[in-house]
This record gives C-alpha cells, structure tokens and sequence, in this order.
C-alpha cells in the first residue's frame, strides 16, 4: 500500500475548479477529483492552523486534546497526568501516522515544517521520517516541490509508504514569484463580490477587514502596511481593483501549487506507482474571502474558515462520486482504520466514512460542532441547511453573539436571520449542549479549554491589540466603532470602565482611605 496526502494550507474548496469555482485554478488538483471520491460539506473540527492539524493527527476534538489556540495554556495539548505509560498514546497509536505504522506496517514520512511552526512538536508522533523545509511555513512550491521530488525518486517504487506534504501558496501573505504572471487577469471576479457588497464591507471591522490586511506582531496592532517582498498582497481593498488584486493573489497561490502538485504526479507516473496510489487532498482549513467581511484570513468558526476540500482516490474503490453527507476532518483516522482492517480506538472522536469510499453509501454526521480560540472564541453548529454561530470573544470585530446563516440561499454569510428564526437557534443550542456535554464527560479533566483561553485575556491574535486598534480607528474617522469595542472589552480598558464603575471607585477612594 501506497499513500500521499497534501495538506494544502489555507485551501478554500470554493476556489477550486472540481468543486464549481469558474476559474481554472487546479486542474491537477479536479483530475483526480475525477478519479475519486469529492466531499462536498467536510469540516475541521477546530480552526485554524494548530487546531485544525492536532484534531486531525489525534481524532479528538480540541476541547477533549486540549490545542484550541495559538498561545497561552491552550496551545499546548493537555498532558496524559498520572495515566501516562512509558509511552504515551500518541507514540502507541493514538496520532495518525503511529497508528498507520503500528497498524498498518506503512513507514510514515512528513515534509513539512509545521511543527517549528506553532512549536507543535506533538505533529512528528509517529512519523518515522521528517523533513522540514525550513521556512517556517513561509515556504513557496518552489522550496518544496524539490524536496518532494528528491524523496519519491528514491522511495517511490518501494512498498507500504506514507508520505504527507505540506504546500502553503494560497496563505497569505502571497509569494507567487511576479515572474509566473497572471493567469486570471481578464478573468471575472466571483459574481457575489460587488461593490455593493464590498461597500457593506467598508462598514465592518477587525484584522483582515478591508481596511486592514496586514497585522502588526511589534506593535500589536492591525494596519493597511505592504511589505516590498510581498507584492502580490495588498494592504487594504479600497475599489474594485484592489478587490480583485486580492482575489487574484489567492488564486495565483491556489494555481501556482497546483502546477506543483502536476509535477509531483508526473513524476510518480513515471515511477509506475500512480495508478495504484491513494491519494488523499485536503487542507488544514479554508479561507475567507469575503465572508463575514474578511478577507485573506482563517479567524472565524464559519463556513468560510471551516469548510475544507477533502478529495480521496483509492483504487479499487468508487470512482467520480460527490458526497454530500456531513463530516469532521478528524473522522479521517477511523476511517483509515476500517479502510486497513485495523481496530478502533476508543479515545477517538471521529466517525468512519469508509462506506463512502467502498460502496458510494451515506454515512455522515446528523450535525456538527466546529470551534476556533485563536482569533476569535466562537462554536459553531453545522446542521441541515443552517450554520448557528455563538460568540463569546468578537475579535474586535462587532459581531453579533449569535449569528444564524442559511447556507442555502446565502451561502457567503451576508444576512444574520438569527432574530427571525429563534427556534432554530435553539435547536442549534440544544445540539450545541448535547455535544459539550458529551466531550466534558468523555474528557479526563473538567477544563474546557475555550474557558482558558477566555480566562487568559481572550484569543492569541487579538490579546493585547485592542488598545493600538482602537487608536486607529479614531485616528481613520471609525470612532464610534473604538468605543464599541472599548465597551465590549473592558479588561483592556480599565482606564475607561463604565461610569457607575468610576464613580464607585472614586467614593471608595473618598471614603475609605486608612
């Protein structure tokens, strides 16, 4: 048995051509969507980046393995405690390659540096080789593509192989070398992005809103800057030319990669192995581009962040089948499991969907709950035609504590319908609760790790920015917006608390001194 898996950063199914986008960006990426089996509503379980990739690697939802963020106490996984063997579960195959070399006998290779990336050195369980490439995930196709090369030439024609890449052209900020071009220069824009539409978008907020892409990590703020070595990646979307210079940035990452993927299958071509390959696409999450009025950034527990692309070809099995059951990314280690006549493990979150891949046969998930701690605290319910969206930290973003979307008839999230339909907001709860309650009982602490997070000074990408932010925004005529936001977070306002609170304070000061 052979097996590739291309992990492809940041990758929005609604950019690809297999999945009805109009522009030719993947054609590599739609022929073996041909060949295969294409999942059309697949979910990470927890966004972004970290997350994302530890549910994956684990089958367990963030709140049960403990990495909901990118900082602070949840960006770590919990530890195992007093149950710890001299092994721990990860290396006893509880983690996605330990597993399919303890159970299937595969020898399990990474290229990828996502581990040094967010210090997320629990991602190497199991592997038994790896190879970062050395950027940090600042890595363009063309510093990894060589090295993928390098390994299939050398190993491709032996047996009983994993090999998971990692390609990061469509993160921003975009790296396209300017040399390649532009393919999709007279291409339209998609015909949702108006400038109605990004005249609403003028009005929103936040990092990633059109009027700051770029994020300051020195000064803690977020600004409309460009970096000269980054000159496919504007600083703020002001017209409709700007608007599609970001549009245009992301598909040249999105095409740019798939020639790369082009190479790495002719060159297994040429090894005879790819007939018999199971390849397996997907990506850590998705990107919004323009939904919820962001652009160029995975920070929201929505459809735009959480939807992935999930397209796997296994030979033998069904061939140029859409699937349109619910699933979670992390159902894909139990599904290998049954896929290799391995055991089930009962620590695991996920569902096997390998009634998919043999008989084309339904088997998805009556609803499910997707989270994201890093940029914003949000859990979300995916059900029927519906995404309910809770809020408990906004991100400096104003959005409402509960949004409801259709994803029927507005599938890019423009109208929040929650105070029309209260009782689908309660079905939503109610889901919501069954599923926390369950991971609570399920998980060997009392820690929800969305509470830590909240208890730490809110998400990563937003603890400690609030005060430059909101300076900007008084100083670029958004006032009103600053003392919104002042409001809603007043820890990073004590100086400013509500006036009763200053008041008391002030009385006591009178009062009580000695």
């Amino acid at each position: 048995m052979r097996m590739l898996f291309l992990d492809l950063d940041s990758t929005s199914p609604d950019h690809l051509g297999c999945y009805g986008y109009h522009r030719n960006t993947s054609p590599n990426i739609d022929k073996i969507a041909a060949e295969g089996i294409r999942f059309t509503n697949y979910y990470t379980s927890d966004a972004p980046c970290a997350p994302s990739r530890t549910a994956l690697m684990t089958g367990q939802f963030g709140i049960r393995n403990g990495l909901v963020g990118h900082g602070g106490t949840a960006g770590d996984m919990k530890l195992e405690g007093e149950k710890r063997e001299l092994m721990g579960r990860l290396t006893r195959g509880g983690a996605l390659p330990s597993y399919l070399n303890l159970a299937g006998n595969l020898n399990t290779v990474l290229i990828s540096p996502f581990a040094q990336r967010h210090s997320t050195f629990h991602f190497y369980a199991g592997f038994n080789e790896i190879i970062n490439t050395g950027k940090y995930g600042n890595e363009s196709a063309e510093h990894v593509t060589p090295v993928a090369l390098d390994w299939i030439e050398r190993n491709a024609k032996k047996d009983d192989w994993f090999l998971y890449i990692n390609y990061w052209d469509p993160h921003t900020p975009y790296r396209v070398p300017m040399e390649y071009g532009n393919p999709f220069e007279h291409d339209p824009l998609p015909e949702w992005l108006t400038e109605e539409v990004l005249e609403s978008h003028k009005q929103m907020v936040g990092s990633h809103c059109v009027h700051e892409l770029n994020i300051d990590f020195v000064n803690k703020t977020y600004d409309n800057r460009t970096h000269p070595n980054f000159p496919r990646h504007p600083g703020d979307i002001r017209d409709m030319d700007g608007l599609r210079r970001m549009i245009d940035g992301y598909d040249c990452g999105i095409r740019y990669m798939d020639e790369h993927l082009g190479r790495l299958f002719a060159s297994l071509e040429r090894q005879g192995v790819m007939d018999e390959l199971i390849i397996i696409i997907s990506a850590d999450h998705g990107e919004n581009m323009g939904q919820l009025g962001i652009y160029g950034e995975h920070a929201t527990a929505d459809q735009g962040t959480c939807r992935l692309p999930m397209i796997i070809r296994w030979p033998g099995m069904k061939q140029g089948v859409v699937n349109d059951d619910l699933h979670l990314h992390l159902d894909l280690l139990p599904t290998l499991a049954e896929m290799i006549g391995g055991p089930l493990l009962p620590d695991w979150d996920g569902v096997s969907y390998a009634p998919v891949l043999k008989e084309g046969a339904s088997c998805g998930r009556d609803y499910a709950v997707v989270s994201q701690c890093a940029h914003v605290a949000q859990r979300s319910v995916r059900f029927g035609d519906w995404l309910y969206i809770r809020t408990y930290h906004d991100g400096f973003h104003l959005f409402d504590e509960e949004m409801l979307y259709n994803l029927v008839s507005d599938p890019k999230e423009r109208r929040n319908v929650a105070a029309d339909n209260r009782a689908v907001c309660m079905e939503a709860v109610y889901y919501l609760n069954q599923w926390h309650d369950e991971m609570m009982r399920r998980s060997g602490d009392d820690r929800d790790p969305l509470w830590t997070v909240m208890k730490e000074g809110g998400p990563f990408h937003a603890r400690g920015y609030l005060k430059e932010y909101a300076k900007r925004l008084k100083d670029t005529g958004r006032g009103e917006a600053a003392d919104e936001l002042i409001r809603r977070h007043p820890r990073e306002f004590p100086q400013q608390a509500h006036p009763a609170a200053v008041m008391l304070q002030q009385w006591l000061s009178k009062n009580m001194q000695g």
